[in-house]
C-alpha cells in the first residue's frame, strides 16, 4: 500500500454528544456519559485486558498463568474496555510495528461499543520503556545514588515522551517503596533506604513523566518493602509510626508536588489487612485527606489476591466488592473479579452500583483529560502521523526508541551514579601511556550484558524469555569497555565462575591471569531476573547477604595473587564483600547502570569521568544481621549488650571522588527558633584538587530527646555542588521546623520544643560539622500541607584563599 497511514476511528462519525465536547467542564461530560451506559459498559472501563500475555509473554507477573483466563475481546469489545495491558512489553516487537498494531487495536475498540471510547493504555517504565529496542537507562537505585533529581526529571521526561509517542498512555512507574531490608529482591527497584532521599528523586521523576503527557502511577502503596524476612509478598508488620514516618513520606510527597495522576496498590498486607481492600489507605489517607483525586490501579491480579492469598474474600464478587469500597478503581492486568462477578452482586442487590459509578468517574475523567474522549481523537500515535504506508512491514524500523539524546543521557545518569566505596592510591588508572600494560578482568560479570541490566529492563524482563531474539539494543559489556577505554593495553580475561552456580573449576586460571596482570579489574555481584530466576529482582530474594554463588572464593584467590584488584560489583543490592572491604585496592559500586553503564564504569577507572555517585544503601560489614538500616533508634546501634554489629562498612550516602575537597567551616544563623520557624545553617566547600568535581554536601538532623523514639541521625536535605578547581562557595540550607515533625504518641504529627543538632556530612557515617539549636514555643500540630524541603542556595566565595581551612 503506497496511500498515507490514516486509521479512522468513530469519533468523528458519532452524533454530537456533550461527552465528545471538549469545550465543556469534564465533569459534566463524564456525568452525562455515565448516564447513558449501562452496567456492562460501565463495568467495562473498570478493567484491563492482557492480550496474549498466556501464549507470549512468559512468566513476568505472579501466578500470571493461573489468573490470566483467555479472554473473548469479541464478546467483551461491545460493551467498550478500560485498559490495554503492556501491548508493547509482553513481547519482542518492533516499535512501528507495535505502534501499528496498538492503533489497530484501538480503532476496533472504539468503533464495537456504542460510545466511541478507546483504551487506555499502560506499560512498564521502571528503567526506561519497556519495549523492544528502547533505551534501557540505570534502575531506580542508580538514580539514588546520583543524589540528582533533576537528571532524573529529564530522564523521566524522555521516557514519556517515547511512550506517548507510540500510543501509550500510562506508565507503572516510579517505586517509591524505602528499602527496609536489602534481603528483599526488589531492593533494585527502590530509590534507597532513606525516604527523603526516595521521595525527592521519586518526585522529580513523576514531575518529568507527567510533563510528557503520560499518567505516572506511584507503586506500592503502602508497605510493599517491609514484608518479613525480605521475602516478596510477605506479611507486614510495621508500626504506624514507621508508615507514617518512613513508608508514606515519599508518596505523600509525589502526590502532592509531583502531580501523580495514578497510584497503584501495594500487594501485602499490612498488619492484617491487605492494602487492597484497606479504605483507611487508599481512600481515607490518599483521597480524602491528601486530596488525590486520580485513579487507584490494583496491582496485576493484586483484587484476585483478596481470595487467593489473603483469605479476605470468599468469591470473586466479594473480593470486587472489597477493592471497590476501598477505593481500587481499576483492576489490573486482566478482568477476573470486576467483569461477570461483579456484575451479578449488583445485580442481585448485594453491592450498590454507586461503588461502580465512583470508580468510573474517576477513570472516564481521566480518559478525557487524556483527549481519549474528545470527538477529533484519532488512534493514530505520534510515531505514525505522516507514515506512508500501512503495511506493517513496511513500517519496520522507522521509529527510534533508543536515539542519540537517549543514550547520552543514559550515559549521563549512569556516571554520576557509579560510586566510588574504597580507594587505596590505585585509582585512577590513568588512560594512554599512563594506563597500565596488562590488565585482567575477571569474573562472572566481566563479559555479559545483562550484568547491566535490572530485572524490570525489557531485555531481562521479556527478551530473556524468547531465546534466539536479539537484545534489541546496544549494550557494551564492561570487558568490551574496558578494552575500549584502554586500547593501548593488553587486557586478558577470565570468568572464573558464574552468578549463582558455584562453580569453581575456573578459578585457577583466573588466578594465574591475576598474577600476571598489573592490574585486576574483578566483576562480581547479580544476574537479574524473576521469581527466582536471578539472584536480584520481583521473587529473587536471599536469606543472607553473602555473595551468590562461588564468589567469593573467586575473591579469595584473586586477592591472593598479590595483584592490586579493583573490586567492582555490578548488582540489585549491596553484598557483603569478604576479605575485599579491607584488602581490595579499590572497590567500585555500579546498580545496574543500564546500557551505557559499562561506559561509565570503565570511565572511572580511568580517570576520564570522576566519580560523585553516593550509597543509597549502606553497604553491610557481616552478611547476617538484617534487616538493619542507617535509619535507626538508639538500641538498634551497636552496644555493649549484643554480640551483633549492625554498623555498616561503608554507610548511605558514602562516596568518593577524585578531588579534595576542604570542608572550611560551618555555622549557624540561629540558635533559638520557634516551633514554627525556621534555622539557616552555613557551610563553606572548596575544591582543593586539581579538576572539577562535585561534592554531594548532606544535611543530617538529631533530635536528642523526644516524647517518642527517634532515628538517630535523618537526611533533611542535600546538594550535589560542582566546583572547579581551587574554586569556594557557601552552601546553605534554611531549615523549616517542619522537618523535625514527626508521630507523637497519639498518632498526630507534631513538631516539639527542645534541642535538635543539624550536620553536614559527606555520609551518614561521616559527619563533619554540626549545629545545636533550640525549639522553643508550643508543640504545634503539623498536616500534609507541612513544609517538606529546606531552602537551599549555593552561592561562591569572591576570594577563597581568605576563608581559612577548618578541616574536621
Amino acid at each position: 500500500m503506497t496511500e498515507q497511514l490514516a486509521i479512522a476511528g468513530t469519533a468523528d462519525d458519532a452524533p454530537a454528544t456533550p461527552w465528545r465536547d471538549a469545550s465543556l467542564p469534564v465533569a459534566e461530560r463524564v456525568a452525562a456519559l455515565i448516564e447513558r451506559m449501562s452496567l456492562d459498559e460501565k463495568l467495562a472501563q473498570l478493567y484491563g485486558v492482557w492480550v496474549g500475555a498466556s501464549d507470549e509473554g512468559g512468566d513476568v507477573a505472579p501466578h500470571q498463568h493461573d489468573l490470566n483466563d483467555d479472554v473473548d475481546l469479541d464478546a467483551l469489545l461491545p460493551a467498550g474496555l478500560g485498559q490495554l495491558t503492556r501491548p508493547f512489553g509482553t513481547a519482542p516487537i518492533d516499535a512501528a510495528v507495535g505502534a501499528l498494531s496498538l492503533a489497530r487495536a484501538q480503532e476496533r475498540i472504539a468503533a464495537s461499543n456504542r460510545f466511541g471510547i478507546p483504551a487506555l493504555a499502560h506499560e512498564e517504565c521502571l528503567a526506561g520503556f519497556a519495549a523492544w529496542g528502547a533505551t534501557a537507562y540505570p534502575v531506580p537505585l542508580s538514580w539514588g545514588a546520583s543524589f540528582d533529581p533533576e537528571l532524573v526529571e529529564r530522564m523521566a521526561r524522555r521516557i514519556g515522551e517515547d511512550m506517548r509517542s507510540v500510543g501509550v498512555h500510562q506508565g507503572l512507574a516510579p517505586v517509591l517503596d524505602v528499602v527496609r531490608d536489602p534481603r528483599w529482591g526488589r531492593v533494585e527497584e527502590t530509590i534507597g533506604e532513606d525516604p527523603y532521599l526516595v521521595a525527592t528523586v521519586g518526585t522529580a521523576y513523576v514531575r518529568g513523566l507527567e510533563a510528557s503527557g503520560v499518567v505516572s502511577t506511584l507503586k506500592h502503596f503502602v508497605g510493599y518493602s517491609a514484608s518479613r524476612a525480605g521475602r516478596n509478598l510477605a506479611p507486614v508488620s510495621a508500626g504506624p509510626r514507621e508508615v507514617a514516618d518512613v513508608l508514606l513520606p515519599p508518596f505523600e510527597m509525589a502526590v502532592r508536588e509531583g502531580g501523580a495522576r495514578s497510584v497503584m496498590n501495594a500487594y501485602t498486607d499490612l498488619d492484617g489487612v491487605p492494602t487492597a481492600g484497606d479504605r483507611r489507605i487508599l481512600t481515607e489517607l490518599l483521597r480524602e485527606t491528601w486530596g488525590f483525586d486520580g485513579t487507584v490501579v490494583a496491582d496485576y491480579f493484586a483484587v484476585a489476591f483478596l481470595k487467593l492469598l489473603h483469605g479476605t474474600a470468599g468469591t470473586w464478587a466479594e473480593a470486587a466488592g472489597q477493592a471497590l469500597e476501598a477505593g481500587i478503581d481499576v483492576e489490573l492486568p486482566t478482568v477476573k473479579a470486576f467483569g461477570e462477578p461483579l456484575r451479578r452482586a449488583i445485580e442481585a442487590g448485594e453491592l450498590d452500583v454507586a461503588l461502580v459509578d465512583v470508580a468510573l468517574g474517576r477513570v472516564l475523567r481521566q480518559k478525557a483529560e487524556l483527549g481519549l474522549l474528545d470527538a477529533e481523537w484519532s488512534p493514530v500515535p505520534e510515531a505514525l502521523v505522516g507514515a506512508t504506508r500501512s503495511d506493517a512491514e513496511a513500517l519496520r524500523g522507522t521509529v527510534d526508541l533508543d536515539p542519540p539524546e537517549n543514550r547520552a543521557l543514559a550515559a549521563r545518569l549512569a556516571e554520576e551514579s557509579v560510586v566510588l566505596v574504597a580507594n587505596h592510591g590505585v585509582l585512577p588508572l590513568g588512560a594512554g601511556a599512563a594506563a597500565p600494560r596488562r590488565i585482567a578482568v575477571i569474573g562472572p560479570n566481566a563479559d555479559d550484558p545483562y550484568a547491566m541490566l535490572g530485572c524490570y529492563s525489557f531485555p531481562t524482563h521479556v527478551v530473556s524469555q524468547h531465546p534466539g531474539v536479539a537484545m534489541g539494543i546496544r549494550i557494551p559489556t564492561l570487558l568490551e569497555a574496558i578494552r575500549a577505554e584502554f586500547s593501548d593495553a593488553e587486557v586478558v580475561h577470565e570468568t572464573g565462575t558464574s552468578v549463582d552456580g558455584g562453580e569453581t573449576d575456573g578459578i585457577p586460571a583466573a588466578a594465574r591471569a591475576a598474577a600476571s596482570a598489573d592490574v585486576v579489574v574483578l566483576a562480581l555481584g547479580d544476574r537479574a531476573g524473576l521469581f527466582g530466576r536471578g539472584t536480584s529482582g520481583e521473587g529473587c530474594d536471599v536469606a543472607t547477604l553473602d555473595l551468590p554463588g562461588a564468589q567469593a572464593t573467586l575473591v579469595d584467590a584473586v586477592l591472593d595473587s598479590g595483584t592490586p584488584t579493583v573490586v567492582t560489583m555490578l548488582s540489585g543490592r549491596p553484598y557483603w564483600l569478604g576479605r575485599a572491604a579491607g584488602e581490595a585496592a579499590a572497590i567500585v559500586q555500579a546498580f545496574f547502570a543500564g546500557e551505557e553503564g559499562a561506559t561509565a564504569i570503565a570511565g572511572v577507572l580511568s580517570g576520564r569521568v570522576n566519580p560523585s555517585g553516593r550509597l543509597p544503601i549502606g553497604i553491610p560489614a557481616s552478611p547476617g544481621g538484617q534487616p538493619a538500616t542507617y535509619l535507626a533508634a538508639p538500641l538498634a546501634q551497636a552496644s555493649d549488650v549484643s554480640n551483633l554489629d549492625p554498623t555498616p562498612a561503608f554507610p548511605f550516602g558514602h562516596g568518593l571522588g577524585y578531588s579534595e575537597f576542604v570542608w572550611e567551616s560551618f555555622a549557624g544563623d540561629d540558635d533559638v527558633v520557634d516551633t514554627a520557624g525556621e534555622a539557616t545553617v552555613r557551610l563553606r566547600l572548596r575544591n582543593a584538587g586539581e579538576r572539577a568535581a562535585v561534592e554531594v554536601v548532606q544535611l543530617y538532623l538529631h533530635d536528642p530527646v523526644a516524647s517518642v523514639v527517634r532515628p538517630v541521625q535523618r537526611l533533611v536535605a542535600y546538594a550535589r555542588v560542582p566546583l572547579a578547581p581551587g574554586e569556594s562557595v557557601e552552601v546553605a540550607f534554611a531549615v523549616p521546623a517542619d522537618l523535625a515533625a514527626f508521630t507523637g504518641r497519639d498518632g498526630d504529627r507534631i513538631v516539639e520544643p527542645g534541642e535538635l543538632v543539624l550536620s553536614a556530612g559527606r555520609s551518614s557515617g561521616d559527619l563533619v560539622f554540626s549545629h545545636a539549636l533550640r525549639l522553643t514555643g508550643r508543640v504545634r500540630r503539623v498536616d500534609h500541607t507541612r513544609r517538606l524541603h529546606a531552602d537551599v542556595t549555593v552561592a561562591p566565595l569572591p576570594d577563597a584563599a581568605a576563608v581559612p581551612a577548618r578541616n574536621a
